[in-house]
């Protein structure tokens, strides 16, 4: 079965935008695990705007299944991973003026700068995972950094989905995921993947080991329920 990771970073740009502790991301982390969660994902941005470094600090010692830390690999980000030593840290090259996460790294051109950062993470037994789009080469780069894993960047995905052209918008991804697994990496994915697209991925993407969904669970959750749908992502990825 495919590991469900929640990523809760719109409970917190919900607790941000009102300021105060509600909702509160702790207790989140914990009803999601309660609910069937098979782990914890969050991505804090230097200036805070929903996760912040302190929610990091609190939650390591909460959560109670696989805690992801996502971002961009700079020093304040590597100290805070280092202190709170999750299970995994997803490597995503972000600039600080981006919504969200827009593009994988390149990982022919930063493969030095990657290699260096992933040997201090994995010498202190952290799991290492680099966010890349489906492109083959990026993936053989990702392999001689050292990683343990790739995060396949699943928006063009979610694109040519909705536009009805399933076997078109998946093709790369599995072609990505087979020259992976042969490789010898572990395979994530992640981003604008939800209830209506994530089924025909799991099917068709070879290996498939975690997926992180945030924007479109809890958007999903509005209306039906953190648990309910929870439980419908979990069925989906049997």
């Amino acid at each position: 079965m495919t590991k469900l990771s929640v990523n809760i970073n719109k409970i917190a740009t919900l607790r941000n935008a009102r300021g105060g502790n509600i909702p509160n991301v702790v207790e989140a982390a914990k009803n999601a695990e309660k609910f069937g969660a098979q782990g914890i994902t969050v991505h804090p941005r230097p200036d805070e705007r929903h996760i912040r470094y302190q929610d990091v600090r609190d939650l390591a010692p909460v959560v109670t299944t696989e805690f992801n830390i996502e971002g961009n690999p700079f020093d304040d980000f590597i100290d805070l991973v280092l202190k709170n030593k999750p299970t995994q840290v997803t490597l995503v090259p972000d600039d600080d003026n981006v919504l969200t996460s827009n593009a994988g790294w390149d990982t022919i051109k930063h493969q030095e700068y990657l290699k260096e950062i992933i040997a201090e993470f994995k010498k202190h037994n952290i799991r290492t995972s680099i966010f890349v789009d489906p492109d083959p080469e990026m993936i053989k780069g990702a392999q001689k950094t050292g990683t343990d894993r790739i995060e396949l960047y699943t928006e063009e995905y979610a694109v040519q989905f909705a536009k009805g052209n399933k076997e078109k918008a998946v093709k790369p991804y599995a072609e990505c995921a087979k020259i992976a697994q042969e490789l010898g990496l572990g395979i994530n994915a992640g981003h604008d993947l939800s209830l209506q697209n994530i089924k025909y991925f799991k099917e068709n993407v070879p290996g498939l080991l975690e997926v992180s969904i945030g924007h479109a669970l809890i958007a999903e959750a509005l209306y039906d329920g953190l648990e309910n749908v929870i439980q419908q992502y979990l069925k989906l990825l049997k």
